[in-house]
């Protein structure tokens, strides 16, 4: 009988962690009835109601992931459907933790939530990461005043369409064309769609000047996309990023040296949100992924190291 009720307590504990979630208010009566001579009744409807409550989220998440599949196109063998249901299941209770709490940006779901972060990393981000500790700056600062914000795409035909890279982790060709055909057309007044196959061939159309590199200082930065144009820089993608979906990010997964970078992308623009400086940024995995597939980032702080590799043709 001891080891009975002991069982039963624990059911009971167990039943008030799920209350305090209040995901299964109604144990709390099963619990205040529950007493000795009651025990062998009172530690049926415990398990009846907390196997309930499990089949609840099991059927729950599963109906969620079956819509999903619908939305994004997935199909699966029977194996790798309850592999992925598990996947999709765990990165949706850490959508829903991070979006109760008290955070500067909000996660949702979305076409990455079938993959561990793993295979995200391996699919869409560098093999390996980037140092850029030995480029040095050759950018001259107009040393003008900077506007308090600013945006490209609201300034002009100067910001193409976001792109998708796809499976592949070619994110540098498309962060680069990105910068390229906003430079061209803010001096020509032409925005013309590059290919990332046509990297190349447009540097040796111009004569192949090169890039400006600025230096390791996020006001330079500022300077060049207040006063000139767009401008292409890295930062490291950590697992709280691959569910973005809108505000500024932040984050304390991330480093903010040199050698950690593994995703390129182009800083359109600047502002503040409530007192919080930010970069507007292009991204190139589609345009349903974060704000049209555009993210504001925190600027000012070095934010997973977004000063280290940032730099703009000269055309």
């Amino acid at each position: 009988m001891n080891t009975l009720f002991l069982f039963a307590l624990l059911s009971a504990a167990s039943a008030f962690h799920v209350i305090e979630q209040g995901k299964l208010r109604a144990l709390t009566f099963t619990f205040i009835f529950c007493k000795i001579k009651f025990l062998h009744f009172c530690l049926f409807v415990l398990i009846v109601e907390i196997s309930k409550f499990l089949l609840y989220e099991l059927f729950s998440d599963e109906f969620h992931f079956k819509s999903w599949m619908v939305q994004h196109n997935k199909m699966y063998d029977m194996k790798e459907y309850y592999e992925r249901l598990q996947i999709f299941s765990d990165n949706k209770r850490r959508v829903d933790k991070h979006n109760e709490g008290n955070h500067s940006f909000t996660m949702r779901l979305n076409q990455f939530s079938d993959m561990t972060f793993g295979e995200f990393r391996k699919t869409f981000l560098w093999s390996e990461p980037q140092n850029c500790s030995a480029t040095r700056g050759n950018f001259l600062s107009s040393n003008g005043p900077h506007p308090d914000s600013i945006d490209w795409r609201k300034k002009g035909n100067y910001v193409t369409p976001v792109k998708n890279q796809g499976g592949c982790g070619s994110c540098w060709t498309f962060s680069t064309t990105g910068c390229l055909e906003s430079v061209i057309a803010i001096k020509t007044g032409k925005l013309v769609p590059l290919s990332e196959q046509q990297l190349v061939d447009c540097a040796q159309n111009f004569n192949n000047h090169g890039f400006f590199l600025l230096q390791y200082n996020e006001m330079e930065m500022v300077d060049a996309v207040g006063t000139r144009n767009p401008v292409s820089f890295a930062f490291e993608v950590t697992s709280d990023f691959m569910h973005y979906s809108k505000g500024v990010y932040t984050s304390t997964e991330c480093h903010k040296t040199t050698d950690k970078v593994n995703h390129a992308v182009l800083a359109v623009g600047y502002g503040n949100e409530n007192g919080s400086p930010y970069w507007i940024v292009k991204n190139s995995w589609g345009p349903t992924w974060g704000i049209d597939g555009y993210f504001l980032i925190e600027r000012g702080s070095n934010m997973c190291g977004l000063a280290a590799c940032s730099s703009f043709p000269e055309v």
